[in-house]
């Protein structure tokens, strides 16, 4: 996907190469997505949805962030000279607390000659369905909504903005999008020191990022992608910022991630707390504790909305033609009234570091271990039960085997806890039902015949999702039926650097592109067990799979590099930073 991400922990939107904003939600990630032109432009006209700034006979458009910063700038030349984009989010210190407003901030100035260009801000409402009534201030346009106003601040001739008018550029304009609010300097003043201090953010952020010796530009951007991820009001990490990007082209397989996964989100939290940004763990551990005090020690779902909300029900968004016309447009997920036995090991590995880390800011202790304790007696009663597995199947139930091994994660993390806090009994009492679990994978999960550890107990096919015993350290890397699973996948699943997720058909058919953090945990596995340098040239090659600013979607198909799936993916971006800090260079060797 060559799209833009640029946000503020609020809100988020996302830029397509010349400069068009086509994806932005209101009141946050998972709401009406204002403008939605990547996913269709609804009835009307088909720059309806997007946010434009239209150059005369353009010939060449570059984009590139400002470096270690989520400012994104976009560079267009035609005929008759050349423009700047430059499109952010504010996000920084005031008033002693963060400010992140729902505010999408963009400056255009004239670079040479005398350009000419049309802007066209048409935003949608109900995922394309209404068209705004508009009113006219003296420096400010409304579109009003039934159930929102988005107020646009400008600098630049509003009449001309309104009809469209094709006009020169001859000196900078500034847009603030954002609340029907009235701001408190003018539009260019505002959008200056917004500039200024969000960048100054974001580059002390970076700053502060315990990066590895090689490919610190990859991870930094990953960082950054992750982090945008967070919804700081709640804690909740969504998966990717979009809905129904296809898997694949007409595949079907079109799903809404803008909602927290505890499974997605351990495997974020983790990889910022690698780099040493602590920040989203403890507004993560604040949202989970949230989810585990509701469930009250009984059901916990894999999935909630970002304000902990559990009726996720799926609809059409009938207005909306899709990516590409590839539709449905789906709305909310089904995967909420799924039971995935693998949620209480990744609900407990998520929490677990809050325990140990000594720079959070946090009180915990054995009240918070005893309210994790019911979820691991949840796992410990369906670690042998059928469920929907990882990859969420709609219409097949088995014991699968990735979901048994983050049972036993439960119980093993919640040994490790009592054992931190001195509850000795309670220790001992854990341990013995996670090597309890363990002997059950080890029989059940292993084929003679396949000579791997296997999707299901007692089956025959290979699922990438068995990886996770290396991630989790299930298994030594020494382990010789580890190591036979790492091959065996790799002559299954490996499409050259990438992976497929399983070789057996789902609800949708045999699955057709790379899903690319398996490919990343094969990366994993292959360092772990000792064969680095082959785990770097496939790592080398999936770096090169990202799109031109760095960041990666959900899949990419092995004929074309395309990327495909939901955008940007917090999994696949959890893989770059995850390989890079397994495999780079030290610091102390290289210097």
């Amino acid at each position: 996907m060559d799209l833009g991400l640029v946000g503020n922990c609020s809100v988020a939107g996302l830029i397509d190469p010349k400069g068009s904003l086509n994806w932005f939600c209101l009141p946050r990630f998972d709401g009406d997505p204002v403008f939605h032109a990547l996913l269709g432009s609804g009835n009307d006209h088909p720059d309806d949805g997007a946010f434009k700034i239209e150059m005369e006979e353009l010939q060449d458009a570059t984009q590139a962030y400002l470096p270690n910063t989520a400012i994104l700038r976009t560079v267009l030349k035609g005929s008759g000279g050349a423009i700047e984009i430059t499109d952010f989010c504010p996000r920084f210190e005031a008033f002693g607390r963060r400010f992140r407003p729902r505010m999408f901030v963009r400056q255009i100035r004239p670079l040479e000659g005398w350009p000419r260009i049309r802007i066209k801000v048409r935003p949608r409402f109900e995922y394309g369905a209404r068209k705004p009534f508009v009113t006219t201030g003296s420096n400010h346009l409304r579109f009003v909504g039934e159930n929102e106003i988005l107020r646009l601040t400008s600098d630049a001739p509003l009449d001309h903005v309104q009809s469209e008018q094709l006009i020169h550029l001859d000196r900078p304009y500034t847009f603030i999008l954002g609340p029907d609010e009235t701001l408190s300097d003018a539009p260019a003043a505002t959008g200056d020191r917004f500039f200024a201090e969000t960048r100054a953010y974001w580059e002390g952020w970076s700053q502060r990022l315990a990066v590895p010796f090689e490919w610190q530009d990859a991870v930094i951007r990953a960082a950054i992608a992750l982090k945008l991820c967070n919804y700081e009001q709640t804690g909740a990490i969504v998966a990717a910022m979009t809905t129904s990007l296809p898997e694949a082209p007409d595949s079907g397989r079109n799903w809404d991630y803008r909602f927290c996964w505890v499974r997605d989100a351990f495997f974020t939290v983790r990889a910022l707390n690698s780099l040493a940004a602590t920040r989203t763990l403890e507004n993560y551990f604040h949202w989970l504790m949230n989810v585990v005090s509701d469930a009250k020690g009984g059901h916990i779902q894999p999935v909630l909305g970002i304000g902990l909300e559990k009726q996720l029900t799926e609809w059409h968004a009938e207005h909306l033609s899709g990516y590409r016309g590839m539709g449905p447009v789906r709305v909310g997920n089904q995967a909420h009234e799924h039971f995935q036995h693998d949620t209480y090991g990744n609900v407990i590995l998520g929490a677990a570091p809050a325990f140990f880390d000594k720079r959070l800011r946090m009180d915990i202790g054995p009240h918070a271990f005893a309210m994790l304790e019911p979820l691991a007696e949840q796992a410990w009663a369906l670690h042998t039960e059928p469920d929907a597995g990882i990859w969420e199947l709609r219409t097949r139930s088995r014991i699968h085997t990735s979901s048994s091994l983050m049972c036993w994660a439960a119980c093993d993390r919640l040994a490790k806890i009592a054992s931190c806090l001195s509850i000795s009994d309670r220790a001992g009492f854990w341990r013995d039902r996670a090597d309890s679990i363990k002997a059950k994978i080890l029989k059940e999960a292993w084929s003679d015949k396949r000579q791997a550890f296997v999707e299901s107990f007692g089956g025959e096919t290979l699922d990438a999702s068995v990886l996770l015993m290396g991630e989790v350290n299930f298994l030594p890397p020494t382990d010789e039926r580890f190591k036979l699973t790492v091959d065996a996948l790799s002559k299954s699943l490996g499409r050259g650097a990438f992976m497929l997720r399983y070789e057996e058909a789902d609800d949708f058919g045999v699955p057709e592109v790379g899903f690319n953090v398996c490919a990343f945990w094969r990366v994993d596995a292959m360092a772990r067990i000792g064969r680095k340098e082959e785990a770097r040239e496939l790592f080398g090659e999936l770096l090169n799979a990202r799109n031109g600013l760095g960041l990666m979607s959900e899949d990419t198909a092995f004929d074309t590099g395309h990327g495909w799936g939901n955008f940007p993916q917090t999994y696949s971006m959890v893989g770059i930073i995850n390989g890079a800090m397994r495999l780079s260079r030290s610091w102390e060797a290289e210097l």
